[in-house]
This record gives C-alpha cells, sequence and structure tokens, in this order.
C-alpha cells in the first residue's frame, strides 16, 4: 500500500515491539482514567519479583511515584532529581531503627529482570487539555520513552513539534518528569530522538549498519535504539544535565564510548578522533563518567588549555553527583593532589598560567619532572587537542612521571607529519575516528562553502617611489638603506597596504549588505588578521562605515603606558607600537572593569557574548590567533582569513563556520585573502594524507569543500531551465497581453487571479533564483568556458526576466517585498561598488506604488513598464488592481470600512467603462479613493479616535461614546495569551457582550481585535 494510514503505521510498530524486542503490550488506553508516568502497581510487582520486601516496595513506589508527580520547579530540574532517583535508587528503611537500604526501581545491570511495556493511544488529561501520545514506553511501569508517528507523506518535523508542543505547562508537562527518550516517526523519513526540552532542530538520527535496507529506517531504528540492553545502557551511561540542557548522546559519541571501554578495561591507552564541532567535551564527560563509576579505585586527570571546558567538566560531574572534584594551577599542585587518594577527579589547565607564555609552561614541566612521586589509584590522563606541539612535549614529561598511567587524547585534527610520531608514541592507536564528512553528512556541522579573492596590487610610479625614498633617507648610507628596504619590502608588508586593507574592508561590506546569511540578523563574521598593528588598522577602517559598534578586536594586546615609553621617534608620527597602544587606549575609554577582569577582559568578555547571543548588535569579530581555536572560540557565518595559516590551526580557524545555527544557515563561508590553499581539489590534502596509513582511504577523511565556480553554473543552468519550462505554455507570440492572460487570467476576475497564483508565485521565485544565480556567477563569467555571445545572452535573459516578473506582478496588483532581494539587484551593475552607492533598485525603493499614486498620479503612471504605460486601459486595469489588492490585504483590520472601499471602487471602474468620467477625472478620483485607503479613514473621523482599532470599532459599532466605551472594556478584559486560549476568549467576549448587548456585533468586535495584534 502506498502512502499507509498512520493507524496501520502504528499497528505494525506495536507488532514490531511484542514480536521482535519483546516488549508486554498494555493495550489502548485512550478511554482509560488515571493515565500516569508511573503506574504504580507495575512497579510494585516488579520490585517484589525481584526480592524486596513489601514494605521497601511499598515505600519505593511511594517515593518515585511522588517525585514524578511534584509540582515543585521546572520540568527540568523535575526530570533531573526523577533521574537521580532512578539511577541511583531510593533510600529506605524497612522498619524504624534498621539500618538504610537502596531500592532500584530500575535493575541497570540485568535488563531481563525488568518488566518493558508499551501503551498506545495514552490519554493525558489535565483540565481541559488532552493530549494522547501514540506510543509510550515503560519499563516496570516507569514511562521512559514516548513515540509520535505521522503517515509517510506528513513530514516528521510535525511529529517533532507536536511532541515539543506536548511538554508545555498548558498541556501535559507532568507527565514527562520521567521521560529520558523522546521518539519521533514515519515510514519515509525514519526516526528522530530528543529528550525533555530538545529544540527541533536538535533531534537525532541514529546511525548504524548503513547497508542494512530491509525494513523501514522507522522499524530497524527503534530496533536499534529499544532493544532492551541498549535502551537502560544509553539512558545509564549517555544521559548528561549540563547547565540546564538535557543531553542524548549522538551516535558517535555512544559507539565511540563503546569502544572506549574495552581499552579502558584492559588498561590501554589510544586516541579519540573527533572532527570539530562534534561534541568532543561532552564526549570527555561521558568517558569520565563511566570509568569513575566502572574501574575501581579509577582517578582522572584532565589536561586542557580551555577554561570553558574546565568549567563544563566540573558543572557535568557535580550534576551527576560526582562532586570529588579539584582544579590546579601548577605541575606541583597536580603531582600533590595525586599522592592523595583523594580527589577522584583533577582538572588542570595547561598553557594559561601566569603570563601566558612558554616560560610559565616550561615552568609547569619543570615542576612535574623534579617531583617524581608515588601517586596513588589507577590514574586514567585525558589530554585535549593531544596532537599540539606543546601537549606534545608535555604528553612525554607525564608519561615519564606517570608511568602507570593510561593516556586517551582526544583531538579533531587529524595527525600531521610534524606531531604524528610524539602522538602516537604517547597516545597508541585510534580507540574511535568520526571523520568530517561523515559529520556532515549526519548534519551535526554544516559543509564548507571555500572562496579564493585576489586583490591585485600595482605600482603606480617606480619613479615617484624612488624620488620619495631618496629624500627620506638622504642622511643613511647604501647598507642602512638596503636594510630599510628590506624590512619594508616583505611580502607581509606590501600585503597590508592601506589600499589593499580598504579594498579587503570594502568587500566585507559589500558581502553584509548582499550575502543573505550576513544580511540577516543572525549571521555574522570573524576577518582573521596577520599582526595585532593589521587588527588595529582593521578596526579604525571599520568604525568609518556601517559596522561602527558592531565590530570589536580581540587579541592578546593588553595596553600599558611601558609599550610606548621608549616609542617617540620626536617626529609627528606613530611607530606601530603607537598606533596599537593608541587604538586600545580610545576603545577602552568607556568600558568599566567588571569583576575581577582588566578592561581589556571585560571588553572582549562582552564583546565575545554579544557576538554569540546578539549577531544583530556584533556582527564582526577581528582577531589574530585569539578565538580560533578550542572550546570557547564563538562560530559564525563567515570567516574571512588575511593572515598566513597552515596544518591544524588553519583547520581548527575554518571550523568556526561549521557550527549549526539558525535554520537558514546551509553552510559555512571561508573567504580567503591570501591564496591559502591554492587549487581548491587539492585544498584540504594536507589534513588526510597522513591518515592513509591508519587504515583509512582519502575519500572518507576528505573535507568536501565545494567547487564555487561548478555550483554558481550548475545553478545558473538549472534556474534558467526552470523558468523556461514555466513560461513554455505561454501562447504565441508571447506578448504582454499573452504572458498577463497565461499568468493572471482575467485581471478583472478575482477568481481567475487567485487560480492562476500558484503559476505567479512559481515564476517570481524562478526568477528570483535566476538573477542570484546570474549576478553570483557574473564577476566570474571570464574564468568560465563561456563565449562571449553566450555570456551577453545571459545577461540578456536577465533583463528579458526582470521585465517579465514586473509586468505580471504589477498588472496582477500583487506587491512582492523588493527589500528581500535589494541585495541580489545590486549585483546588476557591472562594477565593484562602494556601499554608499547601492541603495537604488527601483522606481519603488522606498514608497510603495499606492503611495506613489496618490501623492504624484503621473509620476506613478510613468514609472510603469513600458508594455502597460502607453496603454490607458492597461494603466486603469493596473491600478485597479493594486488598489483592489491593498483593500483585500487591509480588510480584516477594518471590515466594514474596507468593504464600504470596495463599493468605491467598483462603482468608479463601471463609471470608467461605461465613460460616464474622463480618463483625467477617473485619475482625480482615483488619487482620492486611493489616499482613503491608504489612511484607512476619512477625513471626518472624531480626533478621538486615535488608533486603527479604535477607527475600526467606530466604523463597526457606528457609535463614537460606544466604540470609546468598547476599547477601555477589552483593555481592561484581554488576559495574557487569549488568542490561544479558548477559555480566555470567552471572558473577554462576555465583557464585550456586556458593552454591544449583540451577538453579531461581539463576533464583528472579537475579529478586529483578533486582526489588530500590536494593539491587543
Amino acid at each position: 500500500m502506498i502512502n499507509p494510514i498512520e493507524r496501520i503505521t502504528q499497528n505494525r510498530i506495536i507488532q514490531l515491539f511484542q514480536e521482535q524486542l519483546g516488549y508486554t503490550y498494555y493495550g489502548n488506553w485512550e478511554k482509560r482514567e488515571h493515565n500516569s508516568n508511573v503506574e504504580q502497581e507495575i512497579l510494585k510487582k516488579n520490585l517484589l519479583q525481584r526480592g524486596y520486601s513489601e514494605t521497601l516496595a511499598n515505600k519505593a513506589v511511594k517515593e518515585v511515584y511522588d517525585a514524578a508527580n511534584t509540582n515543585a520547579g521546572s520540568l527540568y530540574d523535575r526530570n533531573k532529581a526523577m533521574y537521580s532517583l532512578l539511577r541511583y535508587g531510593v533510600k529506605a528503611r524497612p522498619e524504624l531503627g534498621e539500618n538504610f537500604e537502596t531500592i532500584f526501581p530500575i535493575d541497570w545491570n540485568n535488563s531481563a529482570k525488568n518488566e518493558f511495556g508499551i501503551a498506545e493511544e495514552v490519554s493525558l488529561a489535565k483540565g481541559q487539555n488532552t493530549r494522547r501520545p501514540d506510543i509510550v514506553l515503560y519499563v516496570n511501569g516507569i514511562a521512559l520513552g514516548v513515540l509520535e508517528l505521522k503517515r509517510g507523506t506528513t513530514d516528521i518535523a510535525e511529529s517533532v513539534n507536536q511532541t515539543i508542543s506536548n511538554q508545555k505547562e498548558l498541556f501535559n508537562d507532568w507527565f514527562y518528569s520521567t521521560v529520558q527518550f523522546l521518539f519521533a516517526g514515519n515510514n519515509t523519513q525514519g526516526l528522530k530522538y530528543g529528550t525533555i526540552e530538545t529544540p527541533a532542530k536538535y533531534f537525532l538520527s541514529w546511525k548504524e549498519d548503513e547497508q542494512e535496507n530491509k525494513d523501514y529506517k522507522l522499524d530497524k531504528y527503534l530496533k536499534k535504539l529499544c532493544v532492551k540492553d541498549r535502551f537502560l545502557d544509553i539512558i545509564y551511561n549517555g544521559v548528561v544535565f549540563d547547565a540546564g540542557v538535557k543531553k542524548l548522546p549522538r551516535p558517535h559519541q555512544y559507539f565511540a564510548l563503546k569502544s572506549a571501554q574495552p581499552f579502558i578495561q584492559r588498561r590501554e591507552g589510544g586516541i579519540i578522533w573527533h572532527t570539530q564541532g562534534s561534541g568532543k567535551s561532552l564526549m570527555m564527560v561521558m568517558l569520565g563518567k563511566w570509568i569513575l563509576e566502572n574501574i575501581p579505585n579509577s582517578r582522572i586527570v584532565i589536561l586542557t588549555d580551555r577554561t570553558e571546558l574546565d568549567d563544563q567538566i566540573e558543572r557535568v560531574f557535580n550534576d551527576v553527583g560526582e562532586t570529588d572534584i579539584a582544579k590546579t594551577k601548577s605541575g606541583k599542585e597536580l603531582i600533590h593532589f595525586l599522592t592523595a587518594p583523594r580527589p577522584r577527579l583533577v582538572c588542570s589547565l595547561i598553557h594559561k598560567f601566569g603570563n601566558k607564555t612558554d616560560t610559565d609552561f616550561d615552568a609547569f614541566i619543570r615542576d612535574l619532572q623534579d617531583n617524581p612521586v608515588k601517586t596513588q589509584g589507577e590514574i586514567f590522563v585525558f589530554i585535549d587537542e593531544c596532537h599540539r606541539t606543546q601537549s606534545g612535549k608535555l604528553n612525554q614529561v607525564m608519561k615519564a612521571v606517570l608511568q602507570n598511567a593510561v593516556f586517551i587524547g582526544f583531538t579533531g585534527t587529524p595527525l600531521l607529519k610534524e606531531d604524528k610520531k610524539t602522538t602516537m608514541d604517547v597516545f597508541g592507536r585510534y580507540i574511535h575516528t568520526y571523520k568530517f564528512n561523515e559529520a556532515v553528512e549526519d548534519g551535526v556541522v554544516k559543509d564548507l562553502m571555500y572562496e579564493g579573492r585576489c586583490i591585485e596590487q600595482n605600482l603606480t610610479s617606480q619613479t615617484k617611489i624612488d624620488q620619495w625614498f631618496e629624500s627620506k633617507t638622504a642622511g643613511l648610507n647604501d647598507f642602512q638603506k638596503n636594510e630599510l628596504k628590506k624590512k619594508w619590502g616583505t611580502m607581509q608588508n606590501v600585503l597590508s597596504s592601506k589600499s589593499r586593507m580598504e579594498k579587503i574592508v570594502a568587500d566585507i561590506i559589500f558581502d553584509f549588505q548582499t550575502k543573505p546569511r550576513l544580511r540577516s540578523q543572525m549571521g555574522n563574521a570573524i576577518l582573521v588578521a596577520s599582526s595585532i598593528y593589521e587588527a588595529c588598522k582593521y578596526y579604525n577602517l571599520f568604525l568609518q562605515t556601517e559596522l561602527k559598534n558592531k565590530c570589536a578586536v580581540i587579541t592578546s594586546y593588553n595596553p600599558h603606558t611601558g609599550d610606548v615609553s621608549k616609542e617617540d621617534t620626536g617626529a609627528d608620527t606613530e611607530t606601530d607600537k603607537e598606533y596599537i597602544f593608541n587604538t586600545y587606549t580610545e576603545l577602552l575609554k568607556e568600558v568599566q572593569s567588571s569583576g575581577n577582569k582588566s578592561k581589556t577582559e571585560t571588553y572582549e568578555s562582552e564583546s565575545k557574548e554579544r557576538f554569540r547571543k546578539e549577531p544583530a548588535k556584533m556582527k564582526l569579530l577581528i582577531v589574530v590567533s585569539k578565538l580560533l581555536t578550542g572550546f570557547d572560540a564563538p562560530p559564525c557565518s563567515y570567516i574571512y582569513i588575511d593572515k598566513k595559516m597552515q596544518d591544524h590551526t588553519l583547520f581548527q580557524a575554518i571550523c568556526r563556520v561549521n557550527r549549526l545555527d539558525t535554520d537558514d544557515k546551509d553552510y559555512g563561508y571561508i573567504v580567503d585573502y591570501m591564496e591559502l590553499f591554492g587549487n581548491v581539489t587539492d585544498a584540504i590534502n594536507v589534513y588526510t594524507s597522513e591518515l592513509d596509513s591508519e587504515g583509512f582511504t582519502q575519500d572518507e577523511v576528505e573535507i568536501s569543500m565545494k567547487d564555487r565556480l561548478k555550483i554558481a553554473i550548475d545553478r545558473l543552468m538549472t534556474a534558467k531551465e526552470t523558468v523556461e519550462a514555466i513560461c513554455e505554455p505561454v501562447a504565441h507570440p508571447k506578448a504582454d497581453i499573452d504572458y498577463i492572460h497565461y499568468f493572471c487570467g482575467n485581471t478583472e476576475n478575482a477568481d481567475e487571479l487567485k487560480s492562476n497564483e500558484y503559476k505567479r508565485m512559481a515564476l517570481y521565485k524562478a526568477i528570483v533564483e535566476y538573477i542570484r544565480a546570474y549576478t553570483n556567477l557574473k564577476a566570474d563569467f571570464v574564468n568560465t568556458k563561456f563565449t562571449e555571445a553566450e555570456i551577453q545572452g545571459f545577461h540578456k535573459k536577465m533583463e528579458d526576466y526582470l521585465a517579465l516578473r514586473e509586468v505580471i506582478r504589477i498588472a496582477s496588483g500583487e506587491t512582492i517585498d523588493l527589500k528581500a532581494y535589494e541585495a541580489d539587484m545590486r549585483f546588476l551593475i557591472d562594477t565593484y561598488i562602494k556601499a554608499e552607492e547601492s541603495e537604488k533598485v527601483s522606481p519603488f525603493d522606498d514608497i510603495s506604488l499606492l503611495d506613489l499614486m496618490e501623492t504624484n498620479m503621473n509620476e506613478a503612471i510613468d514609472s510603469l513598464p513600458k508594455g502597460i504605460k502607453g496603454n490607458k486601459e492597461a494603466v486603469a486595469e493596473t491600478i485597479e488592481n493594486n488598489v483592489r489588492s491593498k483593500i483585500v490585504e487591509e480588510h480584516l483590520l477594518d471590515p466594514k470600512y474596507f468593504d464600504q472601499m470596495s463599493i468605491l471602487l467598483q462603482e468608479l471602474i463601471e463609471r470608467r467603462k461605461a465613460e460616464t468620467i474622463s480618463y483625467q477625472e477617473y485619475l482625480i478620483e482615483m488619487a482620492n479613493l486611493i489616499r482613503q485607503v491608504n489612511q484607512g479613514k476619512k477625513d471626518d473621523i472624531p480626533v478621538s479616535l486615535n488608533t486603527k482599532g479604535k477607527v475600526a470599532l467606530y466604523h463597526t459599532l457606528g457609535d463614537e461614546s460606544l466604540a470609546l466605551l468598547c476599547e477601555e472594556t477589552i483593555q481592561y478584559a484581554k488576559q495574557e495569551g487569549f488568542r490561544e486560549n479558548v477559555q480566555k476568549q470567552k471572558v473577554l467576549k462576555g465583557a464585550i457582550y456586556k458593552v454591544v448587548n449583540d451577538l453579531t456585533k461581539v463576533d464583528e468586535v472579537y475579529k478586529i481585535i483578533e486582526a489588530h495584534k500590536d494593539e491587543y
């Protein structure tokens, strides 16, 4: 059967749980009363079967039920408390005075001793809001999973959204205090899973045995996730509560944990390589938790250079009840902790002691070497970003000092030649890998789009340069002159010329105006400069642009007067150091230090926070090396690179842009001004070549950077074919009128306009896609194999399609929000443009056609396309369709008034057609009508009616004082959220009825309230 109904799918899944997974079927609980997240009789029966006494079983059931149904705290807090109770057991005394015993509601060690069951259509009644999850999974009567199903043609997103909605306080959040797994599925898209309060975009897909293709993917992955042992294992070992967010493992994290367990049990170290952005930090936490619980006398040392990771590890372990944690600040302190039996978990920050210099790091190493002592316990050492050269040095020392420790290295970067030997020697082989292309396929990170940009630089006059140089260096000998030339003739100084940097600034500003992601309020970017001086230079250049107050410079510099005390040259100029110092002094002028942070640290912290959380207010960060690697590096949409970088530093930097974000983010974009990658097709070889010897193929680990030119050509050709296919049915000779007839029908007939609307929408969308594709490729046509004639053909098509869209849009009276496409239009001029010149798009930039007609009818007519403005009939129809469209659009706001406007419009049209009015008189009356339509009221409206809502009430009720009384009543009686709550609507309508005393009027007034969302 094609696309079976949901009921058939549900029956099949119930059968799967019974016959293949061994769950007990409890039945259809739609009519059953008092359905609960803890079915007490089932729980008690299981506890008795497992040998607990009647007294202990009763106490445990009561405590579990009470904890599951308390109203105290948020859903997150209740779920966390419940998870703790299930995982660590209930403490109770058999009799007063006896010792406490621990009763486990679930036997985590032996799944066969638990009762796994399912019920369908489980009615969850609370007040008037009853929801019925399709299937609920119970273990010993405790609801641990909820599954929502939809038929194959309904997007799985609906199941996800329904699952999210069910958890709201308005509906059945009480039920979800015990729930660990939320499943959403259908026959075509398979299965998604999340947990309580997981946002829709973070619902995950499981991935395992991809070659297995027998069942529906829904059935396949339910069997993978809900088989009894794994279901309990993921809940027991994979759940993490982290700062208000409950998390389940992604498939690669779970499999890495399973792969690491036998390594740990045989005390063998290794490397976990999970690509940037795939959740290594959480992986460390899950593995650490498992070791502490499963290896007797185990202790863990986590070495990282990331403060945020250090804090997160401490926080998460505290959240799972592991409070035996210490943080160290020196090698000596670390060794001191390891000679004592406690704490069990030691976090140590490296590379960040003192002034964060190599000297401090070397001191840390010496501390370790000079204090050889006998440590206690079985020590497991986690080293973050284990490939780094300094970490390599640290690893060797740690290995010498902690000879019996097991070392686990974590990295997101393939091991390269210079650090592979050290890393492999210390850590051993790979435990688990999760490569970039896998992460992209799984939707864990975004793919990367690479674009190299070259800014040509030419000397304008060699003679003048030579003359200037000789003049300025007249007092120097040849050697001094040559040294000066050598210093300032380096490629880096040439590349940091002001004119080149201005070009890059203009380029970035242009992108912020034209690239959809950057133009939105969600997109932001990082610019990587080659030096602190250049970063400051860029910052000052951006202060002269629209990004002023929306950009920040974040470097390792912290201004001190000593920086410039010896920099005065006696000339009225700034040295590089003075320039940096003066820039920072100015930008920190208004900053107030917070806590124990310096002004610079406060500024950087606030800027970074705004960049993360308020991208509309902090669009660009200019950096040199800070924020490019590690946990604290904020994600962004674009990274502009104007710095020589290589190997893992470059790889980590570009992975700033591959993080998930809002739904409109398709790629992470890399713009390279330094030709770092050369030929795009060979771009990532440096990251993959060394992995071949580890048994991986080039294809497996290759980063899928897209060839921008090939994608752009394919996009253009596809867009062109799409428009041609849509226009194919238009009758010959395909003149304006033929297109209007096909895409609009009879423009005077509202039904025909409506019935042809889908054609117009398809046409508009296709034309916009063609324009975008054309403008995206325009500057690069010279690099393609297209002939000059073909390029001209594409340009002519673009002009024709623009004209066609405008003819159809105006003839049908439909207005498209041109602002959404402004940036794309600006591409249509031939040369690179400055920001201030890219405003003009069409005659209707800042004023609608109707507004133009109201103020200057002649100018409005003159701005119409040639095919229309030369024909009085076509002009009249265009005007009338625009007015009619405006009336329809505004009708709900004030039905009585716009009904009247509609009648006036129809009368005017009939007079024009009967020729009882001259064309000039017609235009004058039409302008007056348009004015009334635009202002939404007549000129004689009482002044007390000073809002659109009051005016609409007046038109509906016909009485000024009654309208004002009604307004006052509405404002008093309306309650927060009344639009979504039937009971609150009834209260409001009751109050209105007391004023108007007419049920028909109540409905009319309520519709006005509904429409005026900004006032009521």
